[in-house]
């Protein structure tokens, strides 16, 4: 089993991350928190998931030990697999994950892709008392911000999109909307609304 990959970032998309490790490239899927949390660094340590099954083989990555723990908790609960888990971690930030369970709020849950009213239930009703465990903190830490041309933030966020299993032409709408109204914002806060839109 991988615990870890260390090494350089060879390549980075909100949705997959490569990391060259003595010179071989590991594809890992990460979710937009990771993205944020290794973006601009050249070294990463990336704790791994694999999942190995017949006709599959892919790796989670996850800038903490923390997310890991909140992916592993979110594929344990019925009806939840691999990619959902990873949404779920895209459209919240661990802290807003727990929160949001350890209140019961089913609502912001089902806002995400894939997630219906009776998931969003499964889920805090099998994770309500498994999340105090991870000891997470609630606290929102603030959101890192970049600047780049609009241009390279739609192409990058409509391509997350598409990788996430959303169709192109409704990606590109959701977020040419989402940028006229907040022109200056990063990639990752403009896949996060379109997720809750899309």
């Amino acid at each position: 089993m991988i615990e870890y990959i260390r090494g350089s970032l060879a390549e980075l998309t909100p949705a997959q991350a490569v990391v060259d490790c003595n010179g071989v490239g590991y594809g890992l899927s990460i979710s937009l928190n990771t993205y944020s949390a290794v973006q601009g660094k050249k070294e990463v340590k990336l704790y791994v998931h694999e999942v190995i099954r017949e006709d599959t083989y892919q790796l989670f990555g996850f800038a903490s030990r923390q997310e890991r723990s909140l992916f592993l908790l979110l594929v344990s609960v019925s009806g939840i697999g691999g990619n959902t888990a990873r949404m779920i971690l895209s459209a919240l930030t661990p802290g807003e994950l727990c929160n949001v369970i350890g209140s019961g709020n089913d609502k912001l849950l089902k806002s995400v892709k894939g997630i219906g009213l009776k998931t969003a239930q499964r889920i805090i009703v099998d994770l309500k008392d498994k999340i105090a465990a991870i000891g997470i903190e609630t606290a929102d830490g603030g959101t890192q911000t970049i600047t780049t041309p609009r241009s390279e933030v739609m192409e990058e966020a409509v391509s997350a999109l598409t990788m996430l299993g959303f169709s192109p032409a409704p990606s590109q709408k959701v977020v040419t909307a989402i940028l006229k109204e907040e022109p200056d914002a990063p990639v990752e806060r403009v896949i996060k609304l379109a997720l809750k839109q899309l």
